[in-house]
Parts: structure tokens; C-alpha cells; sequence
């Protein structure tokens, strides 16, 4: 059922709200408001609000250029694949190629190409493909784009892939996914697939070569791992053998194999390698853990715990737990182990001190209105149910910077600010409940002015006078429901 938020958003929208239309996609593109995902109607709602800010910008010339690029840039975030049964596909195909040519703005012209890409020559989208082919040769399409306009649908993949080819070469945040689905895209030809076959199937080491050779990714990777033989019986292997070894693997590497980075990690600490670079290993270990691989994680996060007081990072051990906790998510079980060295282990709030406390807190937000309670009021409630999932101290419960507590895996207590001899703390988040508890207190925390909770006097004086009324507010109720549970 659709949130009372979201019907007023919906209702301004449908008056020709441009901010409230603007609002609707973003709603229907990430899920706010409990709605459900549908970049079709997303789509829709940009369109609306880009022919709004148009038609403004026509006929009182008022400077809304900003506001149209701000269109385009939620524009280039619609998964466009998406979308092509909407009323509005004409609107987005013909903006997201003026986007990927633009100049403007860098990362949306990124988006739109990456969106682009994925429609046109992504093999998972050869249902949508096949439809966008046939809308194509019936010249539904009237683009503004002179360099699009008169191309067929093999032109535009031909674009798609340069667009590719580019983004695989670039360093953004694409460039990973880009590497991984040229590998996708490779040439499958029947001599190469015989190739691949006969080693499968027979051993046939001369197809190893030869399918290495035309440029077969996992050819390249059998064949690197073949030389060095990581086996168990590498002792004995050549400089020579190793050198080879390495040209294979580090061609693997290049076409975006996390393995083949590892295994190039392996072949620098080989102390018969001529080759042999703690540094270099360390730099294939490296890239193969950003490529996701769960060993290369583990020894990049043991390696950085090792070197931590070495390393100048605000806290102690953040960058060695978030690899250990990567490599911890694949089941790696001496990354669970080191992370339990790095990272407090909070998961069971009830057996904490705040848990009585941080319950009446909760029934406080939820009637927040039948009390009319004060913004720092509650703020301090919020602190009050994040302490007793991490297990606070008071000193941090009333201290602890709520906006900067968060990362991907962890809640990072520094309140050395205020008591700069108490060391922080690394509390791993493992439940629900605690991410929850963070996302909340989060949204309260950020519209709020910065001096609103005042000095540690203050929050003292106000943490004293929210308990007592909390507890004499709340206890009876608590009670109450324990009876009513018990009949």
C-alpha cells in the first residue's frame, strides 16, 4: 500500500510539480516510500518534468538550464533496457544518445553509455534487443541526433561496443564490469570452440597454445597455470618455464581475470623467478582482491593489519576489516578469524544494558507526534536504540557522531574529539535490526543543525531529564504488554 508521503509527492506531481515529479522517478527508480521498481514509470515522470521545465524555459527564459541538466542526470541513471515498452522509450532513446555524446557533465555521459551498452549488445538482453531491432526498421525513431538518426540497428551496436571497448580501458566505475563483459563478447567461432574442446576433452596442449594464441581468455589462464605448475610441484620448475608463465597469466589479467592476478601474485614471490617483486606481488594480490577474488582479499586485509601502524589511516584497522569482512562474505575462514581480532562482535542487543532504556525510546519515535517530542529529544532517543545495538558506552552513546558512524560493514565509534584519550572502536554490523537502527538515525541526524545537541554538559543535563521520561512515560506500558502476553 502506497505511503501517505507518496500520494501527496504523487498528487503534486499530476499538478505539474516539476521537483514532485522529479521526486516520483526517483521513487520508482530506488523503492522510497515502500513503492514498487518500475523504470518505466520513472521514465514517464522525467519526461513530464523535462517537457515542464522546457516549456518554462521557452516562455519566460529564466535560466532553468541547471534544472534541466539535473533531469538528465537522474535520466542517465533509468536502467533504458528496462523501458522499452514505455510511452516514453522515444523521449529516453533519443536524450540517453544526445547524453553519451555529450561533454557537459563526465559521469553522465558515462551512465548514458553504460545504459546504452547494456541495451544494444548485452547478451542477456537479446529478448529486449529483438524488439528494439524490429521498433528500429519500422522508423518509429526520430532522433535529433544527426550521427544516430540514419543508422540501422547493427550501426548503433557497432557505437555500443566502441563505447565499450572505451569504458574497458578507462578507470571508472565501470571499467571492471566493462573488461568482464567483452570476455562475454568475445569471437565463440567454431575453430576456437574446437580448440578449447580438444584440450577439455583430450589434453591436447598444441589447441592450448593455439586457442591462447587467437586470444581465448580462459586458454590464456589454462596455459599460464599449465607453465607454472601450481600444483604442488613447483619446486623444481624453471626461470624459463615462470617467464612464460607469467606473459600468459599477465595477458589473462589484462582481459579483467581476478585469477589470472593472483596467480601472476604467486609467480613474483617465487624466489626462482628472475622476475621476483614482493612489491609487484603485492600489486597482483592487490588487483586481484578489487576484482573480488575471496584469497586476495583475505591476504590484502591480513597484509594491512599487519602494517597498521604503519599505515596513516583516521582508525586503526578500518581498511584490513573491510577486506577481511569481503573475504569473510566467501567463506574464507581465516578471514572470520582475523576479523574477529579487528571487529567487536554486538549481535545480541537484549543481554545489553540500554535494551530496557532503547525500547522506550522506540515506543517514544513511533508516537513522537502524540508527544510532540523536540527535535533533540529525539535525536537522543535515536542515540539511546543505536547504543544498545553496539553496545555503547554512555560517554560514546552521547558523543558518537551519528552521521559518521556507518560504513558498508562496520560502525566506527570515534570520540576522540571530545575525550581524545579514548580510543576508538570498530563494531562489526551483522543484523537487520542494527543497519535499520544506523538508516534511521542517520536521516534524523542529517537535517538537523550542527550545534542543536550543544556541549557534553548539555547532553548530559538533557540525557538525564529524556530517561526519566522515558521510564516513567513507558515502564507501565512495557508492563502492561508483558500482562496482556502472559493471559
Amino acid at each position: 500500500m502506497a505511503s501517505r508521503e507518496f500520494l501527496k509527492i504523487l498528487s503534486s506531481a499530476r499538478f505539474g510539480d516539476v521537483y514532485a515529479q522529479q521526486q516520483l522517478s526517483e521513487a520508482y527508480l530506488t523503492g522510497a516510500f515502500k513503492t514498487p521498481i518500475q523504470p518505466s514509470n520513472a521514465l514517464i515522470w522525467l519526461e513530464k518534468s523535462y517537457l515542464s521545465l522546457k516549456n518554462q524555459l521557452d516562455t519566460e527564459n529564466l535560466g532553468l538550464n541547471e534544472d534541466i541538466q539535473e533531469v538528465f542526470k537522474r535520466l542517465a541513471e533509468v536502467p533504458l533496457a528496462k523501458t522499452i515498452s514505455s510511452p516514453a522509450f522515444q523521449f529516453g532513446w533519443d536524450h540517453f544518445w544526445a547524453l553519451a555524446e555529450s561533454k557537459e557533465s563526465p559521469r553522465t555521459s558515462l551512465m548514458a553509455r553504460w545504459q546504452l551498452i547494456h541495451l544494444l549488445i548485452n547478451p542477456a538482453n537479446e529478448d529486449i534487443q529483438s524488439k528494439l531491432s524490429d521498433w528500429l526498421s519500422k522508423g518509429l525513431s526520430i532522433s535529433s541526433n544527426e550521427r544516430f538518426a540514419n543508422l540501422d540497428f547493427g550501426g548503433l551496436q557497432k557505437v555500443a561496443k566502441e563505447y565499450l571497448q572505451e569504458i574497458a580501458e578507462s578507470n571508472s566505475e565501470f571499467t571492471h564490469q566493462a573488461k568482464e563483459l567483452l570476455i562475454q563478447l568475445q569471437p565463440k567461432n567454431e575453430a576456437l570452440s574446437s580448440l578449447w574442446d580438444a584440450w577439455i576433452k583430450d589434453q591436447n596442449e598444441d589447441a592450448l597454445v593455439r586457442a591462447a594464441e587467437l586470444g581465448l581468455t580462459a586458454a590464456k589462464m589454462a596455459l599460464g597455470l599449465r607453465l607454472a605448475q601450481f600444483d604442488g610441484s613447483q619446486d623444481g620448475k624453471s626461470n624459463v618455464s615462470l617467464k612464460k608463465a607469467a606473459h600468459w597469466l599477465s595477458l589473462a589479467a589484462k582481459d579483467g581475470d581476478r585469477d589470472a592476478w593472483f596467480a601472476l601474485g604467486e609467480i613474483y614471490r617465487r624466489p626462482q623467478f628472475s622476475g621476483y617483486s614482493a612489491a609487484e606481488s603485492d600489486r597482483c594480490f592487490d588487483r586481484a582482491a578489487d576484482l573480488g577474488h575471496p584469497q586476495a582479499q583475505y591476504r590484502k586485509g591480513a597484509n594491512l593489519w599487519r602494517k597498521r601502524d604503519k599505515i596513516e589511516e583516521k582508525v586503526k584497522g578500518l581498511q584490513a576489516s573491510y577486506w577481511a569482512w569481503q573475504a569473510h562474505q566467501q567463506g574464507v575462514s581465516e578471514a572470520t578469524q582475523l576479523l574477529g581480532k579487528i571487529l567487536t562482535s554486538c549481535s545480541k542487543p537484549e543481554e545489553n544494558d540500554w535494551h530496557e532504556l532503547a525500547q522506550f525510546a522506540n515506543m517514544a519515535i513511533s508516537h513522537h507526534a502524540e508527544y510532540k517530542i523536540d527535535e533533540e529529544w529525539m535525536l537522543l532517543c535515536h542515540r539511546i536504540i543505536i547504543a544498545n545495538q553496539f553496545n555503547f558506552t554512555k560517554a560514546e552513546l552521547l558523543l558518537a557522531k551519528v552521521g559518521q558512524l556507518q560504513h558498508e560493514h562496520c560502525v566506527v565509534v570515534d570520540i576522540r574529539w571530545e575525550l581524545p584519550k579514548i580510543l576508538p572502536r570498530l563494531i562489526l554490523i551483522e543484523t537487520i535490526q542494527q543497519r535499520r537502527a544506523l538508516l534511521a538515525a542517520g536521516k534524523v541526524s542529517a537535517g538537523a543543525d550542527m550545534e542543536l545537541e550543544g556541549n557534553l554538559r548539555q547532553r548530559r543535563y538533557r540525557f538525564d531529564q529524556v530517561t526519566d521520561w522515558l521510564g516513567t512515560t513507558f515502564r507501565q506500558n512495557i508492563k502492561k504488554q508483558k500482562g496482556t502476553e502472559l493471559l
